[in-house]
């Protein structure tokens, strides 16, 4: 069987995915990369971490699904909402604006627009990609989500797109309604069992280490459907 490997929430955590990348000797020809969303904010390479998920989407065929801060940089960049504007500003957004925007000092404001202004003139397809991602993936044992499943929902696929990319109760704390197994990230697993290691929970494994927030970026490497094998890389800039 192909080895899945599967990453979450890099957040802007350009070296420590290619470090990840590496240490799980990913191989494009051979491997399927299911990468489950939120590539930017709080981290400081936003910019590369979105350039190198769309080469490897374009190029190797990698699959990435939608975060709910990959969804916010996209409305706040073509400006379709005020309150995306207001959450941009207080998560991270900060981070990736000077990514994009090549300067660290000012006002945010000033930073946002400058950000905008090299996005629509060189990134435009960063924000193409952003938005025309899928919630989720499914494959014959498992189910790929960026933040959860929403149990109050026989057919899972026709819950509000906000649970796919927000959702945390009830999913972590109710059984799943579906047969196969959810990987998800969104909800840091040291804020599920005290550490930042990949969680195997009842029909669901938490991926999402805290790279960010200065734990470890963790990447999950499927070769069977209950044959899993975990990586970590450390925080470092």
């Amino acid at each position: 069987m192909k080895r899945t490997l599967v990453i979450s929430d890099i957040h802007g955590c350009f070296t420590p995915f290619n470090d990840l990348l590496a240490l799980m000797k990913y191989n494009p020809g051979e491997d399927r990369l299911v990468l489950l969303g939120d590539f930017v904010d709080r981290g400081p390479r936003s910019r590369e971490v979105v350039e190198r998920v769309y080469q490897l989407v374009q190029k190797d065929g990698a699959i990435a699904i939608q975060g709910n801060h990959d969804e916010r940089l996209v409305d706040v960049m073509l400006e379709r909402s005020e309150q995306a504007l207001m959450k941009f500003s207080g998560h991270g957004g900060r981070q990736t604006a000077e990514s994009y925007a090549g300067i660290r000092q000012g006002p945010i404001q000033h930073v946002i627009e400058r950000a905008k202004s090299v996005i629509l003139e060189r990134y435009p397809h960063h924000l193409t990609f952003l938005d025309g991602l899928p919630y989720y993936h499914e494959d014959e044992h498992f189910i790929y989500v960026h933040a959860g499943l929403n149990p109050n929902y026989p057919n899972w696929r026709q819950q509000p797109p906000r649970d796919f990319l927000y959702m945390k109760e009830p999913f972590l704390s109710r059984p799943t309604v579906v047969s196969k197994t959810v990987i998800f990230g969104h909800t840091k697993t040291i804020d599920i069992h005290g550490k930042p290691n990949i969680w195997f929970g009842d029909g669901k494994i938490g991926i999402d280490g805290g790279c960010s927030n200065g734990h470890q970026l963790n990447g999950l490497e499927i070769t069977g459907p209950g044959r899993f094998k975990t990586f970590a890389v450390p925080w470092r800039p």
